[in-house]
């Protein structure tokens, strides 16, 4: 028989997964933060404060932006790679990358534009700049794009971003978001290099590391996850290691049940669950708790999604509205912009949930929250457009 999950619970443990249950201040480890979700998407969008930015700052309020870069740039402790989009990961992650190297490399070496226009021995000058003169950006290069499509790059940046993906080139370090590459054997510290993971390793790693970070899940949330296996290769897994896991019924907010899988120590996850703070939260638009939006909506019923590709017309809500996080339930949406140069935030819109009561202390509350959001993001002044409090 499956172990029933109640939805209460099942919300909690996601929340708690995500190091979204305890209140986001005291001590600040941020390689631990990185480490319990896994990784940590970028995003270049910067209306409040950029995607990687926000997603630590929510886990501990007293994170500040700086911070990530050191980890990248001068303590090498993560590396940038791809998962379902550019992210940052553990350095340790790095032995279990390598088949994301190879997939990804693989994937990218057959784009045509690369191969018509930069052929092996264009690479490999490219290449030879950055051995002799270091880090390098794309700017460094001026090969112009033979398309005027939208997202057509130029030939420079498609050797770039192809060597990136293989792993031959690895991002040094960032300026003012912009990406400089280099020789990997110069990025990545040697002894992490040198392990060696086979491929069956590798795999059984980020099944295990994917599961254990969902809490439960189908395996199309374990492929999903990391973006480095095949459907067919987690399948494979689960057979392997079926007498590990454990089947579990989780109930939905509306009140139906799926059969999942979970890690073998569930149970003592459930019996350590407590209640999450009830602090209020506005998380980023990419945090990972809200990305998946089919489980969210099935734990939830929070139906949520970023707008910012959709025309201004044909928008919901607003270009760049965040969720809002109350203990173990999503009570809102909140339309902002902040201007760092005016030193101003701008609140445009906010939106409670069907059937949530916002009374004065929910208000109080949001209101606290948006003055520590400013803080982080360097503005001093909370503006509120006439409406914004109408929902």
């Amino acid at each position: 028989m499956s172990l029933k999950i109640s939805n209460r619970d099942a919300r909690r443990l996601w929340i708690d997964a995500q190091g979204l249950s305890e209140t986001p201040t005291g001590p600040l480890d941020v390689m631990a933060i990185i480490r319990r979700l896994g990784f940590v998407q970028l995003d270049t969008i910067q209306a409040v404060a950029r995607a990687h930015h926000h997603i630590l700052w929510s886990r501990n309020q007293n994170y500040r932006e700086p911070m990530l870069d050191r980890l990248l740039a001068r303590d090498r402790a993560i590396f940038e790679h791809f998962t379902h989009d550019a992210s940052v990961l553990p350095i340790e992650t790095y032995p279990y990358w390598r088949r994301q190297f190879g997939r990804l490399g693989e994937k990218t070496g057959r784009w045509e534009q690369t191969r018509s226009m930069v052929d092996a021995e264009g690479m490999a000058a490219i290449r030879d700049r950055i051995e002799a003169e270091g880090p390098l950006s794309t700017h460094a290069f001026d090969t112009k794009k033979s398309s005027k499509e939208m997202w057509a790059r130029p030939p420079h940046k498609l050797a770039l971003d192809h060597m990136w993906y293989a792993g031959e080139l690895a991002t040094s370090h960032r300026a003012n978001f912009t990406k400089y590459y280099d020789l990997s054997e110069r990025v990545i510290p040697g002894h992490v290099r040198d392990e060696t993971v086979d491929d069956t390793e590798q795999v059984d790693w980020l099944c295990r590391s994917a599961l254990e970070r969902l809490g439960f899940g189908s395996e199309g949330d374990i492929m999903r996850f990391w973006g480095a296996t095949a459907l067919g290769e987690v399948k494979a897994w689960r057979q392997a290691v079926d007498r590990e896991l454990v089947d579990v019924e989780i109930v939905c907010a509306d009140g139906s049940a799926l059969t999942l899988i979970a890690p073998a120590n569930i149970e003592e996850r459930l019996a350590r669950l407590s209640a999450p703070t009830t602090r209020l939260r506005i998380l980023n638009p990419f945090d990972p708790a809200v990305r998946d939006r089919t489980r969210l909506a099935r734990l939830f019923g929070f139906d949520f999604r970023i707008e910012i590709f959709v025309p201004a017309a044909q928008r919901k809500w607003g270009y760049y509205v965040m969720p809002i996080l109350e203990g173990d339930r999503f009570v809102g949406r909140v339309e902002a912009k902040a201007d760092r140069k005016a030193g101003r935030l701008t609140i445009h819109n906010v939106w409670p949930e069907p059937g949530i009561k916002w009374g004065p202390a929910r208000w109080r509350k949001l209101d606290a929250e948006i003055d520590r959001l400013a803080r982080f993001v360097g503005t001093r002044k909370v503006i509120w457009e006439d409406g914004a409090r109408d929902g």
